[in-house]
């Protein structure tokens, strides 16, 4: 039994993008999505997240949780059974400090979650932030400050081009221990408003891997920070690999 809906507070969001050469993400996907191109470019990344007042759609704050979070992304299109082109993202793995959100997590509510120990400095300019998993796939390490432009190199010419393609991809589709199916999920938000986070300096296990990304394939492209948004989690029908 799943839950019908979950409520809280995006105390923290930050979403860090790489761009990547669409044929080395393709081979990152399940066969049943393509990458979501921008300039040419897939775009892929890490949404790190501090959500507080998690809790049930309907029940008081007071007894919400709260939780440190990564999800590995990528920007995905795929047809629906009545030849539609969707899109959202493709999650291979999700990562957090909460226990509750290990044990639910592919059980009450969608999405697998891997143990992870985080340490993040934020003064509300200026954010510091490293994960590490407990099995040790997977490291990020996050420095930067915010900022009021995008970087020169960024495959999105504005800030609002930035903002339309990441909005845009409100449901997203985690990979499950058993390999045959995605678990479903769409983020709705009171209010959407990103600021580019300046990075002084970025490092990705997932995303430097050589394994899945072969040399020059993979870059670093800006990231974004959302602070203080209200938002539920609904859960989407699974879809079968």
């Amino acid at each position: 039994m799943k839950l019908p809906a979950i409520e809280g507070i995006i105390r923290r969001r930050i979403l860090v993008n790489y761009r990547v050469a669409p044929d080395a993400m393709q081979a990152q996907l399940p066969s049943l999505f393509r990458p979501k191109l921008q300039q040419g470019f897939a775009i892929g990344g890490i949404c790190l997240i501090r959500l507080e007042q998690i809790r049930p759609r309907g029940m008081p704050a007071l007894m919400g949780m709260s939780s440190e979070n990564a999800a590995h992304r990528i920007a995905v299109l795929w047809e629906d059974e009545n030849g539609k082109t969707r899109e959202g993202v493709y999650i291979p793995r999700r990562d957090t400090n909460s226990r509750l959100s290990r044990l639910a997590g592919g059980r009450l509510f969608p999405g697998e979650h891997h143990a992870a120990k985080f340490e993040i400095n934020d003064d509300g300019g200026n954010v510091q932030f490293a994960m590490r998993s407990e099995d040790g796939e997977t490291a990020v390490e996050v420095r930067g400050s915010e900022a009021d432009r995008l970087p020169v190199t960024s495959a999105f010419r504005t800030l609002a081009e930035a903002s339309d393609f990441f909005k845009a991809g409100s449901l997203g589709y985690s990979a499950t221990s058993n390999g045959t199916r995605l678990d479903g999920m769409t983020l709705e938000t009171a209010t959407w408003q990103v600021r580019p986070l300046y990075v002084q300096h970025v490092q990705s296990s997932f995303f430097s891997d050589a394994a899945r990304f072969p040399d020059g394939s993979v870059t670093f492209d800006c990231a974004l920070i959302m602070r203080d948004i209200g938002h539920e989690w609904r859960s989407a029908p699974c879809l079968c690999l």
